[in-house]
């Protein structure tokens, strides 16, 4: 449909897209930087943003960067993440049946990272809406940072979330985790010209390498987005979409405006 009229081989503002294509801002740039760090290091990040910043796909880029021979990515997702469904997450990742009870499951867990650790290979996990998990989670995140009486760190763990996640664990009651992180960063939203920037990377990686967007175009996604890529990539796809369907090949501020009214404003 729109890509042949475009001359696009893929969908432009699709998210699975390969991270080696993906436009980076500054900070985009940074934060992978850190979390390699984090991952070469068995060191404790905490990285926030808001939703649709780019959190989930800088923590792809990393898993494709390290090295596999070393790094063992484990990657978590759950809304309603408890200690128990942590370990049998963890496990059933690592190939390990998970034991029925948590306390069972927890010393499967910490042999498995031992004999991890005596192989000199490093479990990176990324919990992802860290934003949402209980006090008790976060307990259990304590615990595994503390390891040993505290003398070294058997993995690397990445925990991801909003920025709420950022105000708990300043606030008083999460001191003792909070004092476990290593590194911390905040993924700003893109900026008017990194959000011009990233619409025409996005379309010169499948081919289109002339101005689809006008100026004025561009302004008015940065305003409605915010720079937040996801809100980026949903507007974008609906301005090509009308553009195809009126055959207009040069997407302009009217175009802009039409869609945002009949199809995110109303």
């Amino acid at each position: 449909m729109f890509k042949s009229f475009f001359g696009c081989t893929a969908s432009p503002f699709d998210r699975s897209i390969s991270t080696k294509h993906l436009f980076q801002s500054e900070a985009h740039q940074e934060l992978i930087g850190r979390m390699v760090h984090v991952a070469e290091n068995r060191n404790f990040a905490l990285c926030t943003g808001e939703v649709g910043a780019g959190k989930s796909t800088a923590a792809r880029a990393v898993s494709e960067q390290l090295n596999p021979t070393r790094h063992l990515v484990l990657y978590i997702t759950d809304s309603d993440l408890t200690p128990r469904n942590f370990y049998y997450e963890v496990l059933h990742q690592l190939g390990i049946p998970p034991r029925f009870y948590r306390g069972d499951a927890k010393r499967q867990l910490v042999k498995a990272l031992m004999d991890m650790y005596d192989s000199n290979r490093i479990p990176v996990v990324i919990i992802d809406e860290g934003h949402l998990l209980g006090r008790d989670m976060l307990e259990e995140i304590r615990f595994l940072m503390n390891f040993k009486m505290d003398s070294f760190s058997p993995l690397s763990l990445i925990l991801m979330g909003q920025p709420e996640l950022r105000a708990t664990l300043q606030t008083q009651a999460y001191e003792a985790i909070a004092q476990r992180v290593n590194v911390r960063f905040h993924l700003p939203a893109m900026t008017q010209s990194e959000t011009a920037g990233y619409v025409q990377h996005h379309l010169k990686v499948v081919g289109v390498d002339r101005a689809v967007f006008t100026d004025d175009a561009l302004y008015l996604i940065h305003e409605y987005s915010g720079g937040i890529a996801r809100k980026i990539n949903n507007l974008c796809t609906s301005c090509l979409l009308h553009a195809f369907a009126k055959s207009k090949s040069l997407v302009d501020d009217r175009m802009v405006r039409v869609v945002l009214e009949n199809e995110f404003l109303g």
